[in-house]
């Protein structure tokens, strides 16, 4: 997956928000969200109640930040995943190229659960921002085109 940022439309969002609830679901879980690895939130699905989203985004991409650089540490290229086990909520990251998808999950789940149903969930998500990707490289491609037939002399006759 590419670095550059990319425009997200509509339908691409809300296969993103499907796949969310989904998982949710599946999971048995308090919230998903997908975030970017800058700390930004794409998407979330579940109760998030009094939650700092925007806090936790950043917090989640800090501790991949982290945690990728330990896996260099000892040798390791990044760990794919990152669990963080409470006494009441836990916390399961999948790491998705330059996303994050993050599952908060309770007693009602288990970790085998979550880890299995992510796996698939985060195969749908690569292929929908993927695809996300390539429709905005097709865009810039169509757009470049018309603006290279117009000429210097052209824009001048503008503005003359």
């Amino acid at each position: 997956m590419s670095n550059s940022p990319f425009i997200l439309q509509e339908q691409e969002f809300q296969k993103l928000k499907t796949v969310l609830a989904r998982l949710c679901v599946e999971c048995a879980a308090r919230v998903v969200l997908l975030v970017d690895r800058d700390g930004q939130t794409i998407a979330f699905h579940g109760d998030i109640r009094d939650m700092d989203t925007t806090s936790f985004a950043s917090l989640a991409a800090g501790n991949v930040a982290a945690t990728s650089s330990m896996a260099k540490l000892i040798g390791e290229d990044t760990f794919p995943a990152v669990v963080h086990e409470g006494e009441r909520e836990s916390i399961f990251i999948s790491v998705i190229g330059r996303s994050l998808l993050v599952v908060v999950f309770d007693e009602r789940s288990t970790l085998g659960l979550v880890k299995l149903r992510t796996k698939r969930a985060s195969y749908e998500v690569a292929s929908i921002l993927e695809e996300a990707i390539r429709g905005e490289s097709a865009y810039a491609i169509a757009n470049n085109a018309v603006f290279a037939e117009i000429t210097d002399e052209d824009i001048d006759s503008l503005f003359n």
